[in-house]
């Protein structure tokens, strides 16, 4: 069974704008899509060695665009 993120589809590297409940908005380029794991917070981890946790409670709306 696949319990990765459907962001993988997207690519191997993806840029996602996260929009925030209050108004605030984020843009995380570099995400390596195959490391997203979903639970109480969405994490990843970026190209440049980050660790990205998200709190989704606290998300709207999530885009997500490939890379090349």
């Amino acid at each position: 069974m696949n319990l990765q993120s459907t962001v993988n589809k997207k690519g191997k590297l993806v840029t996602q704008i996260i929009h925030f409940s209050f108004g605030n908005k984020r843009t995380i380029k570099d995400i390596i899509s195959a490391t997203i794991t979903q639970g109480e917070f969405t994490k990843f981890e970026t190209l440049d060695g980050r660790l990205v946790m998200v709190n989704t409670q606290n998300v709207d709306l999530i885009e997500v665009f490939s890379q090349k």
